[in-house]
């Protein structure tokens, strides 16, 4: 029973981490990164579709994003659906392949960038909280039901607290990581 509380919440735990680290990936760094383009979906004959379905998308280096259809024809439909994403890069369109550079950031604009990161930490620390309070209540009701000795339920919630303080342990690190990344010129 007990096992069973505890890897439903590592589980939920972990699934927030995963989140908290994809929504990073997004994040625009000055540094050129595929993810920043992942979530633009270009109309491919009709039917929205990733724009890694119909092209393949690189880096170049540090600065520059680049994507080659595997239909040159799909090329205007690309440039399109980056513009419409509003990600605040602009492609440049060689009639083969689409290069996006990314400009370097403002010292401002790392600061910015970096209270987001800490803020979106905050917000998965805060799931972490949530789903070891499911478990506790959920072993709280088990002990008021007498299923559970008293003894029992505080060594239990002694393991999901412990459990709680790794993941909130490794929040702090993937923020930490993230700080660096933007804060590195």
């Amino acid at each position: 029973m007990f096992d069973e509380i505890m890897n439903d919440m590592q589980e939920n735990m972990d699934s927030s981490i995963v989140s908290l680290k994809k929504e990073l990936a997004k994040l625009r760094t000055g540094r050129a990164s595929t993810t920043l383009v992942d979530g633009i979906q270009v109309d491919y004959y009709g039917a929205q579709t990733p724009v890694s379905q119909v092209a393949n998308v690189t880096t170049l280096d540090a600065r520059t994003i680049q994507i080659a259809p595997w239909e040159v024809s799909s090329l205007g439909a690309i440039e399109k659906a980056i513009l419409a994403a509003n990600i605040g890069l602009t492609p440049q369109n060689d009639g083969k392949l689409i290069r996006i550079s990314i400009p370097p950031l403002t010292e401002e604009r790392r600061k910015e960038m970096v209270k987001t990161v800490k803020k979106m930490g905050e917000e998965t620390k805060i799931s972490v909280r949530n789903h070891r309070r499911e478990a506790n209540d959920i072993v709280k009701k088990f002990e008021k039901s007498k299923e559970v000795s008293e003894d029992d339920a505080k060594k239990y919630l002694d393991k999901i607290q412990t459990e709680t303080d790794a993941k909130i342990s490794s929040v702090d690190g993937v923020v930490t990581d993230k700080e660096k990344e933007i804060m590195t010129v």
